[in-house]
């Protein structure tokens, strides 16, 4: 007989009625490690369930270990029972888990601590049969949270675009779809190899919902790009949390899926709810910037290390109404095209290492006294004193931003 076909109210009578079964605590998690409901089971629980218990969320650094012990790739890529065993630094004992599927997709997983008895195989196949029994139970529940996921997407598409001109409004809006929030905040947007699909953006929620470095109580997905509002934990380092989460992503969708993110950005961190639509263009500044200027981006995520690439968009809208022009940059550009040289590229390459004659000469493969001549003929040709910073600056700008207006 299988024990686990009747009807339950609820998911906790669930996990008692498996813990009774099984004679051991168990937890029922979904699919991004949120603790659904666990069993009252007196018996003796560890660590690493008490702490998921206490925060309604597995550790991240239990999942972590988990990650690396193989034990969640297992878990992802069959329905059958997975043997855990004793992770101490963590403080996980030895556990069985199993994951709750639809079709081709995991719902959730059930976890049962490893008592002081040998499992039989009557217990694996019990284990079996709950899991295929949860599986209408964890269904119902992603109905309602789908309902409800649809109005939070329009909320945060809303938000993006401006859509709400007052802050208290704004916080109305977060506290009648119960999103906790707080600030500061501020927009990060990933920009994907591919077009994000559904499979794709299963892991990406996986990753979101998992984490423990930041907030995120928004994402969506909008064709390659993936756009988040993120709270950091602390105002003191905020900048440096928002960007080490954000390396941290790109590296977990590689190690774990084998996806390719691009890159990532990030805009101004706020205070106001009207300013998450301003962090939101400033990121998209920000990665327009990165494929633009690679070499020079390289290092660059957020919008505040953009120094005066700040202000490409304002300057280059300004040139393009012939409101100024580089005559220097004029004259190096028709000598380049009269001579064939490259004198512009060899000053733009001189520029970008501050003036550093040696690393430029290294750069660009040529000696030093190569590089001390055509330097020479820049400042006769274009008519300009290369150790004046005022006129290098300038000049340096046009450049980049006739490389800019080219994109």
């Amino acid at each position: 007989m299988n024990p686990f076909a009747t009807n339950f109210d609820s998911l906790e009578e669930f996990a008692d009625r498996v813990s009774e079964v099984l004679q051991c605590p168990i937890t029922i998690e979904d699919a991004n490690h949120r603790l659904i409901a666990y069993s009252t089971h007196e018996h003796y629980t560890d660590p690493a369930r008490t702490a998921t218990i206490i925060n309604r969320r597995v550790p991240e650094k239990v999942i972590n270990s988990l990650w690396r012990e193989g034990v969640i790739p297992k878990l992802l890529s069959s329905d059958e029972p997975v043997r855990v065993d004793t992770i101490s630094e963590v403080g996980l004992g030895k556990r069985v888990a199993i994951s709750i599927w639809k079709n081709k997709e995991v719902l959730g997983f059930i976890w049962a601590l490893e008592m002081n008895r040998t499992w039989t195989n009557k217990d694996f196949e019990l284990l079996k049969q709950a899991a295929k029994a949860a599986k209408n139970l964890l269904l119902q529940l992603q109905i309602r949270k789908n309902k409800k996921e649809e109005r939070v997407q329009e909320f945060f598409w809303k938000l993006l675009t401006g859509h709400f001109t007052s802050h208290d409004e704004i916080k109305e809006h977060f506290h009648l779809l119960h999103i906790p929030i707080h600030h500061p905040f501020c927009v990060i947007v990933f920009r994907f190899k591919q077009e994000i699909q559904s499979d794709v953006e299963r892991q990406i929620n996986y990753i979101l919902k998992t984490t423990q470095q930041i907030h995120i109580p928004l994402y969506t997905i909008d064709h390659r790009q993936l756009i988040l509002l993120a709270i950091p934990k602390s105002m003191e380092q905020s900048s440096n949390e928002v960007k080490h989460f954000l390396n941290s992503f790109i590296s977990q969708m590689k190690e774990r899926f084998h996806v390719d993110v691009i890159d990532g950005g990030f805009g101004g961190i706020y205070d106001h709810y009207t300013e998450i639509k301003k962090s939101y263009k400033e990121a998209l500044t920000v990665l327009k910037m990165k494929e633009t200027f690679g070499k020079q981006m390289k290092m660059v995520d957020s919008y505040q290390e953009l120094g005066i690439y700040q202000f490409f968009d304002l300057l280059l809208e300004k040139k393009r109404e012939g409101e100024f022009r580089n005559e220097t940059l004029i004259k190096l550009k028709q000598y380049d095209e009269k001579h064939h040289t490259n004198l512009v590229k060899t000053l733009e390459v001189f520029l970008d290492l501050d003036s550093n004659v040696n690393e430029t000469a290294k750069a660009l493969n040529i000696h030093p006294n190569t590089l001390a001549y055509r330097l020479k003929r820049v400042s006769e040709v274009g008519e300009i004193d290369l150790k004046n910073i005022n006129q290098k600056l300038k000049l340096y700008i046009d450049i980049k931003l006739d490389q800019y207006g080219n994109t």
